[in-house]
């Protein structure tokens, strides 16, 4: 595949522009009509020609928009007819029947009823939603009352009958209005209920101030049809100059959602660079969730135990919360509580025996097993676009009321056009530069295939972007030198080393411990000479003194090992939230930055991410260490609490780790300082969590080929699917040398 061009990329956006994201865009317009809905507004007749349907351009739409295989409804990302294909289609042929049109048309919806219909609900029979029981056996009885003669095989008037029980059950057991929370009240199902179980006023008592029934339209034309009330009437007529030909399942459309739907859209398909004024702009007008939206139902026993019940019904949903909450301050509890529950329920779904299921799609499935796997804060943004793009088929059905829709916006072929040139660019950007570092850098080439990779797909910098290749630069020597002091280097070639630092003056340097210090300086004088030329002499020093501390913790720590000195808590952190070299990462490129800012909250945030990196590094790593003789927080805590056990030194390692995550993000977020630097500070955190949470699998190089082919060399076009599986589960390969950073991508 040829590498797409920027100009390519320019024109795909104004176009996307002009058709989804302007503002002169009907954004109702993009949710699919509802077959089913459009059939009832087809059915009522006309005031004043009662052998002609009121409203013609639904009959009409029902003749033009027959799918090739016979029906009316959607399909799932195979082209496939869903269940709620059988719904429509019978309403469809109900509203034909009525006006005694569409004659080929009927013929081929009973020849998909009569084929298909037994394999449909055989494959979907165990867990068949509320809504398909209601509608399904009330299209029969109306089809059959219009003297259409349904054919039933054997094994299919078994399915039948049991779902004609079910609804018998569901109507002896509930009221037509009731307060519950679960699903939608029997009421809105009005078009599928027997006459003799409600009367007109009961009907008129409900209706919305639009006139609406519960917003249906399906519902709202048989209350028409009932009751005449003139109310009922414009609604429908509202409906119709908004949407002349084929009707949405719900009316009004929430276009709020329908923007943060198409925002979502955007950003996982790794375009929202070019948006970023149309993303911000929608989101400062539906930005108004509180955290009560989320977490009304940890208040109602009974709506858990529904929901843990019947967990299915609310995969979509639990998926929601379980996105909504990746993000968390302290003293957020109750929004963790809905973490923790969305997780149960989405865990609960993984775990089942089945891989169908008619609520969610075998893509959407995927994606929700690899964010389970790979929780927001420890992944790879540029690998979780491509990602979504080859999971992302066709866009999600949503479940309205008595069928599926989609939004077109989000199937846009220009927008996935655009997503997978953006990808292919940015692909052979990061292997042109991955090419030039290797051969700039000189050494270390394992490690800076691994380190580069991991910055370019974690941070998805601008195109052109110079801090991509500074930030690599100092995860290289940072991993390059803490190999030397851990592992390679004697005591003395570490003395000399670290003395030559901390004059920062390489006379007398030989060897490895030259080929580092030379590597530094020449990287610590090209930022200082890149920033504005004022600052260049006063920048210098600040930068040496960064990367100075680092060196110098290296040897203490080194110090340590050979003389077998136990630290307390706080005098091992004091040092090791520095040996871990996150500062020297994230601030060598932002250096110029940090002069014309506010250092008190740049201290705060630093020091919060050096504290996550250590500790994070420790709670997977004290095993290995305690072999090698080091010393390691959880260790120490066990050293001074010898009645508990090493599960508990864990854990209490990990609520800190908790607590120091949250205050981190909150500054990331909420404090008032240059995006692009609390950008980077994130980057590096999520970095390093996705690292440390991998059992410290950096060690195996084989097991992140497929995620470095994926994010560098291998075109999209030859996509493979994309796994969910930890990369604990594959077979341990050829060990490289440790890499202390959170550099490490799953697939």
């Amino acid at each position: 595949m040829e590498r797409p061009s920027l100009l390519s990329i320019q024109t795909l956006v104004s176009e996307i522009k002009k058709e989804i994201f302007s503002d002169h865009i009907n954004f109702g317009a993009f949710v699919t009509p509802s077959a089913y809905d459009t059939a009832w507004l087809a059915m009522i007749p006309d005031h004043k020609n009662k052998n002609g349907p009121m409203f013609g351009n639904c009959l009409d739409w029902i003749v033009e928009n027959q799918k090739e295989g016979g029906f009316w409804g959607e399909t799932n990302e195979e082209g496939l007819p869903t269940i709620d294909a059988l719904t429509s289609t019978l309403a469809c042929l109900l509203a034909l029947m009525t006006w005694n049109a569409g004659h080929p048309n009927i013929q081929r919806g009973l020849a998909f009823i009569h084929s298909k219909a037994e394999i449909l609900l055989k494959i979907n029979s165990e867990n068949l939603p509320r809504w398909f029981i209601l509608t399904f056996p009330a299209m029969i009885e109306f089809v059959e009352a219009a003297g259409l003669d349904l054919i039933y095989p054997h094994g299919l008037s078994e399915i039948v009958a049991a779902i004609f029980n079910k609804r018998q059950q569901i109507l002896q057991t509930e009221e037509l209005v009731n307060k519950s929370q679960y699903y939608p009240p029997l009421i809105s199902y009005l078009e599928t209920l027997p006459s003799s179980t409600y009367h007109n006023h009961l009907i008129e008592k409900h209706l919305s101030c639009d006139g609406s029934l519960f917003q249906s339209p399906s519902a709202t034309a048989r209350a028409f049809m009932i009751t005449g009330n003139v109310k009922c009437l414009k609604y429908l007529q509202s409906l119709l100059h908004t949407f002349p030909d084929g009707v949405p399942a719900k009316y009004p459309v929430d276009e709020e959602l329908i923007k943060l739907c198409m925002v979502d859209q955007v950003q996982r398909l790794g375009v929202a660079e070019h948006f970023n004024q149309e993303i911000e702009k929608i989101l400062a007008q539906v930005y108004r969730l509180v955290y009560r939206s989320l977490c009304w139902f940890l208040h109602e026993a009974d709506v858990l135990v529904y929901m843990e019940e019947n967990y299915e019904q609310f995969i979509s949903a639990m998926y929601s919360v379980y996105r909504a909450t990746d993000l968390l301050y302290p003293g957020e509890n109750e929004l963790e509580k809905a973490r923790t529950f969305a997780i149960k329920i989405l865990e609960k779904f993984n775990n089942r025996n089945s891989d169908h299921n008619i609520l969610i799609s075998k893509g959407l499935h995927n994606v929700i097993k690899y964010e389970l796997n790979f929780e927001w804060i420890a992944r790879m943004d540029h690998l979780y676009h491509r990602m979504w793009i080859e999971e992302n088929k066709s866009s999600p059905l949503w479940t309205a009321k008595a069928s599926y829709y989609r939004l077109s916006c989000l199937d846009d072929k220009n927008l996935k056009q655009l997503a997978v040139e953006n990808f292919e660019f940015r692909r052979s950007i990061y292997a042109q530069e991955l090419a030039e570092l290797k051969s700039e850098m000189g050494f270390g080439r394992e490690k800076t295939t691994l380190i580069y990779f991991a910055t370019a797909a974690g941070t998805c910098l601008p195109y052109n972007s110079t801090t991509r290749l500074e930030i690599a630069k100092a995860g290289i020597i940072v991993v390059v030198a803490d190999d030397f002091y851990d592992m390679e280097g004697s005591l003395t070639e570490l003395e000399v080393l670290t003395n030559a630092v901390r004059r920062w003056d390489g006379k007398g340097l030989e060897g490895h411990g030259k080929t580092i210090f030379d590597a530094l300086d020449n990287f610590v004088n090209d930022i200082a000479t890149k920033c504005h030329p004022q600052q260049g002499t006063n920048i210098l020093p600040k930068l040496q003194n960064i990367w100075r501390e680092t060196f110098m913790s290296w040897m203490v720590e080194k110090n340590w090992s050979q003389t077998g000195y136990i630290p307390s808590m706080d005098e091992y952190l004091q040092i090791g939230t520095t040996s871990v070299g996150a500062h020297d990462i994230v601030l060598s490129p932002m250096i110029c930055q940090i002069e014309t800012q506010n250092l008190v909250e740049y201290q705060n945030i630093t020091k919060l991410l050096m504290s996550i990196a250590r500790l994070a590094n420790d709670t997977q790593s004290y095993q290995k260490e305690e072999a090698d003789g080091k010393v390691n927080l959880v260790l120490l805590h066990l050293k001074e609490n010898p009645n508990m056990s090493i599960e508990d030194s864990i854990t209490y390692v990990r609520e800190i780790l908790e607590v120091k995550r949250k205050e981190f993000l909150k500054h990331v977020f909420m404090d008032d300082m240059s995006e692009s630097y609390k950008s980077i500070h994130l980057f590096c955190m999520r970095a390093f969590e996705m690292f440390y949470t991998s059992e410290n699998l950096f060690d195996r190089e084989n097991a992140f080929l497929d995620a470095i082919n994926k994010a560098i060399y291998l075109p999209i076009h030859h996509k493979k699917p994309f796994l969910a599986s930890n990369p604990s589960e594959k077979k341990k390969t050829k060990e490289i040398s440790k890499i202390p950073l959170g550099f490490i991508q799953y697939t």
